[in-house]
């Protein structure tokens, strides 16, 4: 699968990623992620895409943004864009596709295989145009939850299949536990009488 002596870029869409691990019962590691790969050939980048949501004080993948940047991952964001929809219901919608895919392009030259992690159907002409640049592709997504994480027409193209499931061992960690509510003064007040 993977030559010691060839040139790597990962590029990891972060909210597939993140919905195919947590299907799968875990969290990544991403130290242990680039780790890995390190390991597997010659690591030249690491990209990370992510939507923010700019509006909010605070976000829970903030400190995962900050950390990323901080350890050797190439981060690519953008604002994510709220809105309502029919229904009254409030979306967030976030696409970083033609980010990824840019960049990947403008990478190919400069690697021998690129590995994605999503499992987006859309990637399928990313995969084709850079294997026409002489590039291999290894997709990294999940075929074991239900439903499968990856389209199948990306699977099919892909020079690689990598089933997250297996990196799990090697990457993962377990996922971290919901915060407990506090417990109300009055059950304590009820335990002590």
């Amino acid at each position: 699968m993977f030559y010691r002596d060839e040139k790597l870029a990962l590029f990891i869409d972060g909210s597939n990623l993140y919905a195919a691990a947590r299907a799968l019962g875990f969290d990544i590691d991403y130290k242990l992620l680039r780790a890995e790969f390190m390991r597997r050939g010659k690591l030249l980048r690491a990209f990370y895409y992510t939507a923010l949501l700019e509006s909010e004080d605070y976000t829970p993948i903030r400190p995962l943004v900050d950390w990323l940047q901080y350890n050797g991952f190439t981060m690519v964001t953008k604002p994510a864009k709220e809105f309502t929809d029919s229904t009254g219901r409030r979306k967030v919608k976030g696409n970083m596709d033609i980010e990824l895919t840019v960049d990947a392009m403008e990478m190919a030259q400069h690697v021998d295989h690129i590995v994605l992690f999503s499992g987006d159907g859309d990637f399928r002409s990313l995969v084709e145009a850079l294997q026409r640049k002489g590039v291999r592709v290894s997709v990294v997504s999940t075929i074991r939850s239900s439903p499968p994480m990856i389209a199948d027409d990306l699977r099919r193209q892909a020079d690689n299949f990598i089933e997250l499931d297996e990196l799990k061992e090697v990457i993962g960690r377990p996922p971290r536990p919901e915060p407990r509510p506090e417990p109300r003064a009055e059950a304590d007040e009820a335990e002590r009488d």
